[in-house]
């Protein structure tokens, strides 16, 4: 529709822009509420995991000389900003997920964003308890299991020519 990626084809239709993507998906798995207060609930969250996995993500295009810098902000964000708030919603329901005591893609998602977060610093998550146990449990879901086993697709390996381009494309 846009000429770009991604596109997923699926149910007959050809859906484009990763929001609308997963969205469709989530609602057809029903991991995205029950109503649309848990509908918020889910995005909130979602979009919240999307900013400081931005960060993450944008990690590699950045020029050398910046790279601390930008780790430390991370970091920082990581232990005082984000994942206080996660910790503080599972602790103030008491169960095992974060909307509706079910599993939505909210969960799913902050399980990929924890991945991440040890990649950068497997200490920032020292503090957070009820963060571990749910990583623990959404990588024990038999699906989530086979995906997380080595050779899987869940990241490709960084090619540092490809990384090149990006920098160039990106104006990093």
């Amino acid at each position: 529709m846009f000429q770009q990626v991604p596109m997923v084809e699926i149910d007959g239709m050809k859906l484009v822009q990763t929001r609308a993507i997963l969205n469709y998906i989530a609602t057809k798995h029903n991991l995205y509420g029950k109503d649309m207060k848990e509908r918020v609930l889910i995005d909130m969250y979602t979009e919240g995991m999307a900013d400081l996995n931005e960060m993450i993500m944008l990690l590699p295009l950045c020029p050398a000389d910046q790279k601390d810098a930008k780790i430390a902000l991370i970091k920082d964000r990581t232990k005082n900003r984000y994942l206080p708030v996660f910790e503080k919603v599972l602790k103030s329901h008491g169960q095992d997920y974060l909307v509706g005591n079910k599993l939505s893609r909210a969960d799913i998602h902050l399980t990929e964003l924890l991945y991440y977060v040890e990649e950068v610093d497997s200490s920032l998550l020292a503090n957070f308890p009820l963060l571990k146990a749910l990583k623990t449990r959404i990588s024990n879901l038999p699906s989530v299991k086979k995906f997380l086993q080595p050779g899987s697709q869940r990241k490709p390996p960084t090619d540092e020519k490809k990384l090149e381009e990006a920098r160039k494309i990106f104006k990093f």
